[in-house]
């Protein structure tokens, strides 16, 4: 199971024992200090032998997995229709939404939704049919 691996490591050091020294306090093997400092893992005697030894409870010696809360960016693309493009039938003129979404897929961005704005503001008009897509990527740190 796994184990908190940096608290043993902190724990230790502020005893001022080598692995040796917790080996002998704990009862344990000292390549089974070796592995679960490096591993992470342990079984629960030997957590329980290291919590004795180090004079804390089993359960801060869990491991706690924490989680990042993800980070967005975001920007928008306008994009212009050429004369027609809502009119009736498409016409040959309509912008290539595939080429520019690939385009800048190949940064990153994602699409999040395609607006009109002429619907955000509640008008429909076949005329203009230009676009506004939304895009997100994650921020990497």
């Amino acid at each position: 199971m796994k184990i908190n691996a940096e608290l043993i490591l902190e724990l230790r050091k502020k005893k001022l024992w080598s692995q040796d020294e917790l080996a002998i306090a704990s009862g344990l093997n000292l390549r089974t200090i070796q592995r679960i400092e490096k591993e992470a893992s342990a079984s629960l005697q030997s957590r329980k032998a290291l919590a004795s030894a180090l004079d804390v409870d089993t359960l801060e010696l869990e491991y706690k997995e924490s989680r990042k809360m993800k980070q967005y960016e975001y920007k928008t693309i306008d994009i212009k229709s050429k004369e027609g493009f809502l009119t009736g039938i498409k016409k040959q003129k309509s912008p290539d939404l595939a080429a520019i979404f690939n385009q800048e897929g190949k940064s990153g961005w994602l699409v999040v939704q395609i607006l009109t704005p002429d619907l955000a503001q509640g008008v429909w008009s076949a005329k203009t049919g230009d676009m506004v897509a939304v895009m997100q990527r994650e921020v990497l740190e």
